[in-house]
């Protein structure tokens, strides 16, 4: 079984409470998100962030094929962190770390990823230039979209 790891960071002009408001308001997703996902939440997206939280979408993650993905938010420690697992989607694991801290001059955000691919072999296979580019694409666009929203550090 073989489990992959995404690890972001980012450096933003921002306050903490702005940065934790910012990213701890689940509606948000859909405006760091690319619009080429066709990224819709379903429910769950009423509320600030808490443990236990279930958040439904619809995403499109490739060619075109329409996905229900279902995380709970498991842990949150407000200004500080939160984790997402994903229940239900595209992925055999999805576990994802949310870090934010402040530097001076602003906050440092960093995303660590741990994720396992469906199909066995055959999702191996297609990681290294299918799923792995496709996730860097999406967390570069994140973090474009930050910068445009809350200006460059």
């Amino acid at each position: 079984m073989k489990i992959y790891t995404l690890h972001k960071k980012q450096i933003l002009p921002l306050s903490m409470d702005e940065a934790w408001n910012f990213l701890s308001n689940p509606a948000n997703l859909k405006t760091i998100t690319p619009d080429y996902m066709s990224f819709d939440i379903l429910s769950g997206a009423d509320r600030p962030m808490y443990p236990g939280q279930i958040i439904q979408y619809i995403v499109t993650p490739i060619l075109g094929i329409k996905t229900k993905w279902v995380t709970e938010i498991t842990h949150v420690k407000p200004k500080h962190y939160f984790v997402d697992e994903q229940r239900f989607g595209p992925y055999a694991l999805w576990h994802h770390k949310h870090f934010i801290k402040a530097v001076d001059g602003g906050v440092e955000m960093e995303d660590i990823i741990d994720y396992k691919v469906p199909f066995g072999w055959i999702g191996r296979l297609v990681h290294p230039f299918l799923v792995k580019p496709k996730l860097e694409a999406i967390f570069e666009y994140r973090q474009n979209k930050l910068e445009d929203l809350f200006g460059k550090f």
